[in-house]
């Protein structure tokens, strides 16, 4: 859908991409992250002709857009980070009109189908001017949409709208890949990333860190931490425990342990702790969010192996762990 290769954007001194090569596959939903700045509204305004490259090639579709830079763009839509629509139109009118400027006919059967999907179809006849902050925001994504690109960049398009508005995106955002859209999604919004994104690219200062399977990304770099509240002191861990890596706390009543790659499993743990009969009281698991393994590349994580499991917290109490100890055995 979109070959980027060896792309460069300079202003002035400043460097915004340096290099960037990059895949985009068709039908995927690619997740873009980095910092403020680091290149990601520029890379997606190379693409869409609102920047000027400075050397490199950009493809959309197999064409090279040096070579026609026109006839691609009619099936890529974008939701920009700014409001950028008309403020005297109506709702519907601005959709009419956002038709045309893609060289699609009138169609009021598509307008009302991107209405109702975003929930605007109450406000068809308002004037633009008069929609509230997220209503504008649905307008932006509605446009990007109305003539049924093949590729969509989403910059940034719950930036300051309410959970309920994030919810319904990312739901239409799955229907549309089902219907075979490709989408390019950047957020600071790192939980929307994580819920929908296939694969996870990182920039920072205009260099393209990694491209990656969200969930490889997450198991290569990701941890596991695992907390253990005893019903009494502990004078001390077994052998077996504290060479493994488990870390006794400094009253005796917690056990500390993450598991990372090529560490024994949380799993392994809990066992070894039953079978000292160690009295548990509570036990508490964390996995690493996508924003934990951002952190990490960005603070110089090494480099990827050619990114999953959503994060989440257990709390289980100790009759229950011991149940599935014995179960186990």
């Amino acid at each position: 859908m979109l070959e980027v290769r060896d792309l460069v954007k300079r202003f002035g001194a400043l460097t915004a991409l340096d290099g960037v090569t990059l895949d985009i596959r068709a039908g995927e939903i690619f997740a873009l992250l980095g910092p403020n700045g680091a290149g990601k509204t520029t890379l997606i305004g190379a693409v869409c002709g609102l920047i000027r490259k400075t050397s490199g090639t950009v493809k959309l579709f197999g064409i090279d857009l040096d070579q026609d830079p026109v006839s691609p763009k009619y099936q890529v839509g974008l939701v920009p980070q700014e409001i950028n629509f008309d403020p005297f139109f109506t709702v519907s009118e601005s959709l009419f009109i956002q038709l045309g400027y893609y060289g699609k006919r009138r169609d009021p059967a598509r307008v009302t189908e991107v209405l109702r999907a975003l929930s605007l179809d109450e406000k068809a006849s308002s004037p633009t001017r008069a929609l509230s902050g997220g209503m504008k925001r649905r307008l932006l994504i509605a446009k990007a949409l109305v003539h049924a690109p093949r590729l969509v960049f989403l910059d940034e398009p719950t930036a300051g709208v309410d959970v309920e508005l994030r919810r319904d995106l990312w739901s239409y955002v799955r229907k549309l890949q089902t219907g075979g859209t490709t989408i390019i999604l950047t957020t600071h919004y790192l939980e929307e990333a994580e819920e929908l994104a296939d694969r996870v690219g990182i920039i920072n200062d205009g260099k393209l860190l990694l491209v990656e399977e969200k969930s490889a990304l997450i198991r290569r770099l990701g941890e596991k931490k695992l907390e253990v509240r005893f019903k009494q002191k502990i004078e001390g861990l077994p052998e077996h425990l504290w060479s493994a890596g488990a870390v006794l706390s400094a009253d005796g009543c917690r056990l500390s342990y993450v598991e990372r790659k090529g560490r024994p499993s949380v799993g392994e743990i809990l066992r070894l702790i039953y079978a000292a009969h160690l009295p548990v009281e509570d036990v508490e698991t964390r996995r690493s969010r996508l924003e934990d393994v951002l952190l990490l590349v960005l603070r110089g994580a090494p480099k990827p192996e050619p990114a999953s499991v959503p994060a989440r917290e257990e709390t289980l109490r100790g009759d229950e762990l011991l149940g599935l100890a014995v179960r186990d055995k």
